[in-house]
């Protein structure tokens, strides 16, 4: 789940630096997956621990049923990993 959570960190943060990123991922299974498996080999950063938190969160949701909250959570994720 930590790596999972790192992945997703540094996928947001590749993300960010990237001129294609000014439009974020769609909030899918897969999305989420691969935002996850690529924060990790992000610094350890506020932003990273901010948008590992909110990743955590949208595992829970989505886990639990609420595809809804899940996305709000990761687009906060992404947003979070844009922040310098």
């Amino acid at each position: 789940m930590k790596i999972l959570l790192t992945a997703a960190a540094f996928v947001a943060f590749t993300l960010s630096l990237s001129p294609a990123s000014a439009a974020m991922m769609a909030c899918t299974k897969d999305n989420m997956m691969k935002t996850a498996a690529m924060m990790g080999g992000t610094p350890d950063t506020p932003a990273k621990m901010a948008a590992n938190k909110e990743m955590a969160m949208a595992n829970t949701d989505m886990s639990n049923g609420k595809m809804k909250s899940a996305c709000t959570h990761y687009m906060k994720s992404q947003k979070a990993m844009s922040m310098k």
